[in-house]
């Protein structure tokens, strides 16, 4: 009998949700280095798609009903190493809160101008046009 040790990160899908001009931040509860407002979102489940988990992710850890618009990109996180699916998603209807206090500590609609300190290594190159074309300045 064989068994693999695998030190491969599970992808994750997160989800851009943008309304009413802001984009909705989550605040991890433990913070991995630099990162500690992200999309929220979370590890896809085995067949799972990443549009799929988006949603699913975005209901457990804010309340929200949301439903993919689009796959925006996927690549390995350069901060944490984890492969990562970017999907747009749309509001359709609740209250942003935390829903899982375990993972998130805050959330917040954030503005255009407010990104680059809420994530000041960047965003990856499909999200952050994506937001300059949807996010007013």
């Amino acid at each position: 009998m064989t068994t693999e040790t695998t030190t491969e990160k599970p992808p994750v899908s997160v989800a851009i949700i943008v309304d009413q001009g802001k984009v909705l931040m989550a605040r991890r509860r433990a913070a991995e280095g630099e990162i500690s407002w992200v999309f929220p979102g979370g590890a896809i489940e085995d067949g799972e798609s990443p549009e799929a988990a988006a949603v699913r992710e975005v209901g457990e850890e804010t309340g929200l009903k949301v439903e993919a618009i689009k796959v925006l990109g996927d690549r390995v996180h350069p901060k944490s190493g984890v492969p990562m699916h970017y999907v747009a998603v749309r509001l359709v209807d609740g209250e942003a809160r935390v829903a899982d206090a375990e993972e998130l500590d805050a959330i917040t609609w954030a503005q255009h101008s407010e990104l680059p300190g809420l994530v000041p290594y960047g965003l990856f190159k499909p999200v952050q046009e994506y937001l300059d074309e949807v996010l007013p300045r």
